[in-house]
């Protein structure tokens, strides 16, 4: 069988989560994206995708909970892809409850699994039917707060360059005044750190330029708080590595997503980039909102 470029990438996760989104930044990055495939012919495919003479060697496949209506289950499919030494990315796209209702309202669409009950009721199966799913998914990726261009800025980060072997992590700043980022599977509040919003010169600015993030990281608890969690943050990916776990997103959080989280999530993805031991991607979620 012939090596896929990059490990194939099974894409499922909500109704209304922003999976047609995500299809579409994988297509343009150059995969071939299968759509709604029953869990039987997953397998089929990619098999068929594998061979020495395939046009293909890089693959998606979406897929939804309307396949539930075939026989087989995703779960059984990932087991069946790894043991065929085809060693499935599974991306999980979430969001809130009243987030996926509000989308639904907004095209006059009836959830699947709806039926003559209420949309919330809808969501709710959903939920119960694919959390085994979402417990064994690879990236969990929220887009609860995401417009369209972020969320496609959200998923080149979270793969990062696709092909490495290495573990990716993904350094994400954020406002608390927003919401945590639910995907995190680590966040830290650096909100001890003295706000440069109150500094009237600096306040026009945002952690990436150099007045802030200069005023930030010369705090002695900023050099003090970012050499400890990285010494912390190495052993748990030491850990997580393994666990198998490739896909690693670490949340940085302030008041409002513009300076403090920024400035230290980026010095953060810039000692792991000087380490060299992971590939590493920095989201500012936050950045341009109020």
């Amino acid at each position: 069988m012939a090596q896929f470029v990059t490990p194939p990438i099974l894409l499922t996760g909500m109704s209304g989560g922003g999976l047609s989104t995500a299809a579409k930044v994988l297509e343009d990055k150059g995969y071939f994206v299968a759509h709604n495939l029953p869990p039987v012919l997953i397998v089929e495919l990619l098999e068929l995708c594998a061979q020495d003479d395939s046009p293909v060697d890089k693959v998606a496949v979406v897929t939804d909970v309307r396949s539930r209506m075939f026989p087989g289950s995703l779960l059984e499919t990932f087991d069946q892809l790894r043991e065929r030494d085809m060693q499935p990315t599974v991306l999980f796209m979430d969001a809130r409850d009243d987030v996926l209702i509000r989308r639904f309202d907004s095209v006059r669409r009836t959830h699947p699994l709806q039926g003559e009950d209420t949309l919330k009721v809808g969501i709710r199966r959903e939920r119960d039917a694919i959390a085994s799913v979402r417990a064994g998914a690879d990236i969990i990726l929220d887009t609860t707060n995401l417009s369209v261009h972020d969320l496609r800025r959200a998923i080149e980060a979270s793969f990062g360059p696709l092909g490495s072997q290495k573990q990716h992590v993904t350094v994400e700043s954020f406002g608390f005044k927003h919401g945590s980022p639910r995907d995190a599977d680590l966040v830290v509040d650096v909100r001890f750190l003295p706000n440069p919003y109150w500094v009237q010169e600096l306040r026009p600015y945002r952690g990436t330029d150099a007045p802030v993030a200069d005023y930030v990281l010369s705090q002695p608890s900023a050099e003090e708080f970012i050499n400890r969690f990285m010494s912390m943050l190495d052993s748990m990916l030491a850990g997580y590595h393994h666990e198998g776990k490739n896909f690693i997103t670490v949340g940085v959080g302030c008041t409002g997503g513009h300076h403090r989280s920024v400035a230290v999530a980026e010095a953060i993805a810039h000692r792991l980039r000087e380490a060299g031991k992971v590939d590493v991607s920095v989201l500012h979620r936050d950045f341009e909102r109020d």
